[in-house]
């Protein structure tokens, strides 16, 4: 159902819309978990369709009037095609001559911090065993 419909449908025909789809995603949540059914594309109307619901429904208990004019709209569609037709331009590349200093990397663990490490791993867990006795 388009949002302009479900704007202009009152606050009884609401929820019964609401109560009606979350049926329907239920009855068909259950044929695709027994294999009957692979709507998946429906599922997901379904779910948007409930949440639009409850969203104008909030909006109504709120106070909150979130439709555009018409006149609004057009010009929001005018100024999104006219920044479409601009032409992109092309990021120039920067100038050779600045150079960024060298990125400072973490030294690297010898050989034999690795071979400690280790060690005393082994033997936190060895100890780990024996308290568990």
């Amino acid at each position: 159902m388009e949002l302009q419909k479900i704007r202009s449908l009152s606050d009884e025909e609401l929820t019964h819309h609401e109560k009606t789809t979350a049926e329907q995603l239920f009855r068909l949540r259950f044929q695709v978990s027994m294999g009957q059914n692979d709507g998946v594309k429906k599922l997901r109307l379904l779910r948007k369709e409930i949440a639009q619901i409850k969203t104008i429904a909030r909006e109504r208990e709120l106070g909150i009037d979130n439709q555009k004019t018409q006149g609004e709209m057009t010009q929001a569609a005018e100024a999104e095609a006219a920044a479409e037709k601009k032409p992109r331009r092309a990021k120039q590349a920067a100038p050779a001559a600045k150079k960024s200093a060298p990125k400072k990397t973490a030294p690297k663990k010898t050989a034999a911090k690795k071979a400690t490490t280790g060690r005393l791993s082994k033997a936190k867990a060895s100890k780990a065993k024996g308290a568990g006795k």
